[in-house]
């Protein structure tokens, strides 16, 4: 009897014990401090619009420059890898402007959650641009020997941010009338933004990213009717986890990441969701 009761409490105990873990294992690390660098202050802080006027000439002329004094922006994650559209990248905004940095991890997702703040130590990063989209990253020289800001390793990258707290996230309306000004694009891209009212070429016949399509960077354009392919398309990584799902036949409004190549938005959808049928 001794032992029947002895074996009673101990599963008793592993029961309430087992409790406790669960209720843990749902939320894991809600403060971010597991992630980072958590010495980081804010003892230079300048806003991302700041940023990208005081390098403005290194940014549009193809160049880049390495900070070399204390320097910090602050933004929320409005971009990550969650479905495999947005690679080795996250865009953050701070309400002046928005910047894509680029870091060398997968599943960066986990970490860096839409919604998260962080404050970004800039000392020894670098500054530039790729297609003139303002980018944060190492120096990268390519087989052509073009030279360009991409991206940093992933242990660098632990030392240079701090995680702070979470915040809401909204997009902001892209302004169809302003495809082509120059201005308009050089204050938004980067930005989570939603183009509303529009149709897909190709809906309900091709799909967002087939291999066979595929360019040289494994990612294929989608053009939008009415809407010139130079000036604006969708852009899907055949690695996205919706690149084989059919494009919407009717109106859609589609959120996402509005980058630039050169002249061109190039609009990156985080996850299928991002598409909203009419």
């Amino acid at each position: 009897m001794r032992h029947i009761h002895y074996y009673i409490i101990i599963a008793f105990a592993c029961a309430i014990f087992t409790g406790c873990m669960d209720n843990d294992w749902d939320i894991p690390g809600t403060d971010g401090s597991e992630f980072g660098n958590q010495a980081i202050t804010e003892t230079n802080l300048m806003t991302i619009a700041q940023l990208k006027q005081k390098f403005a000439s290194v940014i549009y002329n193809g160049s880049y420059e390495k900070f070399t004094v204390p320097t910090q922006i602050k933004g929320v994650v409005t971009g990550n890898d969650i479905e495999g559209n947005i690679y080795n990248q996250i865009a953050i905004e701070d309400g002046t402007g928005s910047i894509i940095i680029c870091v060398a991890q997968g599943g960066i997702f986990g970490q860096l959650q839409v919604g998260r703040e962080i404050i970004v130590e800039l000392q020894d990063l670098y500054i530039g641009s790729y297609g003139q989209q303002p980018e944060i990253g190492t120096p990268y020289t390519n087989k052509n020997g073009r030279t360009y800001v991409s991206r940093m390793s992933r242990t660098l990258w632990q030392s240079h941010y701090k995680m702070l707290g979470m915040k809401s996230v909204s997009s902001t309306e892209f302004d169809k009338t302003m495809l082509g000004n120059a201005d308009y694009m050089k204050e938004n891209c980067g930005r989570l933004m939603t183009i509303k009212g529009v149709k897909f070429q190709g809906g309900g016949k091709k799909v967002f990213a087939a291999d066979k399509e595929k360019d040289a960077a494994n990612s294929v354009n989608r053009s939008l009717i009415g809407i010139s392919s130079n000036q604006l398309v969708v852009r899907t990584s055949t690695f996205a986890d919706f690149a084989n799902k059919t494009l919407p036949q009717g109106e859609v409004d589609i959120t996402g990441i509005f980058t630039r190549y050169n002249n061109t938005w190039q609009v990156l959808i985080r996850e299928e969701s991002d598409i909203v049928e009419k």
